[in-house]
C-alpha cells in the first residue's frame, strides 16, 4: 500500500490521505496504516476502536461498489461537543447501474453504512466533479 501523504487541511492542522489501491485485500493494511495514526494523535483506545470500523465500512464500500481510484482522507476536527475524527473516501461513483447488485446475500451486506450513521456524530454523502464522497465524522472525545 503506498504511504501516507500529508496535506494542509482547510482549517488548520494536517490531513492524512491515503490513496487505495482498488483490491479489498489492501483494507487490512489500511486498517494498520490508519491505527498509527489514530495512536499518534493519542485517541483512547474505544474511540480508535470506533474510528477503525468507520474507515473498514468505507473503504469496503469503495472498493467493492465503485469506480478507482479511490482515496481515503483523515483528520482530527473540533465537533463542536469535543472532538471527532472526520474520515472521508472519495472513489469516482458505482460501478454498476442500481439494481446490479440484487443477487447479493442481505445477510452478508448492506449494514455498513447502518454501522456507520450509529458511530457518528455525523456522515453524508456528496457528488461533485464525477467524483463522489462519503464522509463521517466520529466523536474521539
Amino acid at each position: 500500500m503506498t504511504t501516507a501523504q500529508l496535506v494542509a487541511a482547510p482549517h488548520g492542522g494536517t490531513d492524512r490521505v491515503f490513496p487505495l489501491p482498488h483490491a479489498a485485500r489492501v483494507v487490512p493494511a489500511v486498517r494498520r496504516r490508519v491505527r498509527g495514526v489514530l495512536s499518534g494523535w493519542g485517541l483512547p483506545a474505544d474511540a480508535a476502536e470506533n474510528v477503525l470500523l468507520v474507515v473498514s465500512e468505507l473503504v469496503t464500500n469503495a472498493l467493492v461498489h465503485a469506480r478507482p481510484p479511490a482515496t481515503l482522507r483523515l483528520r482530527h476536527v473540533p465537533d463542536g461537543m469535543g472532538r471527532a475524527v472526520r474520515v472521508e473516501v472519495t472513489d469516482q461513483g458505482p460501478a454498476a447501474p442500481p439494481g446490479q447488485c440484487a443477487a447479493v446475500d442481505p445477510d452478508e451486506h448492506g449494514r455498513g453504512l447502518d454501522i456507520v450513521t450509529a458511530l457518528s456524530a455525523r456522515c453524508g454523502v456528496r457528488a461533485d466533479a464525477g467524483e463522489v464522497h462519503r464522509w463521517a465524522e466520529v466523536p474521539v472525545g
